[in-house]
């Protein structure tokens, strides 16, 4: 299935597709888990640096398997300003090749590779940034974009 047409909840609790920000250049993350180390200072970062991103042209989305009330407690809990997608069923996760086995304590299971896409106005990936560290990363997202 194409990409911008998967339709995912939000965490304004309205659905939305990538296809419906068509006109408008995206900065799409992908994380693992809400309230978790990595992923709390990838997602305050991104909401600490989003007026410089708008100022780029450049909305922030953030996508997880998390459920809608997982991350509306995460928004209140961190006091994020970030549109958050609920993909329970992993559909655009895995359109965007980010599901993918991993290694905890010598077992392997399925899960979020944290990573990061840069869609323009058509909604075409122009940049990816794969299997990332979450410290640092939105800054240096930042910093590639400002050229």
């Amino acid at each position: 299935m194409n990409y911008l047409n998967i339709a995912l909840q939000a965490s304004d609790e309205k659905t939305y597709k990538l296809s419906d920000f068509k006109g408008q250049k995206l900065i799409v993350y992908f994380y693992p888990k809400d309230n978790t180390s990595g992923c709390t200072l990838e997602a305050k970062d991104f909401t600490d640096l989003r007026h410089e991103f708008e100022e780029l042209g450049y909305k922030i989305i953030g996508v997880s398997k998390d459920s809608i009330k997982s991350h509306k407690n995460f928004i209140s809990k961190q006091a994020l300003n970030l549109l958050l997608l609920s993909d329970p069923d992993t559909q655009l996760i895995q359109a965007f090749d980010v599901w993918k086995e991993k290694q905890m304590y010598g077992k392997s299971y399925m899960g979020v590779e944290r990573s990061t896409f840069i869609l323009d106005e058509e909604g075409q990936i122009i940049k990816e940034y794969r299997n990332i560290k979450a410290k640092d990363h939105a800054q240096n997202v930042l910093d590639d974009l400002k050229g």
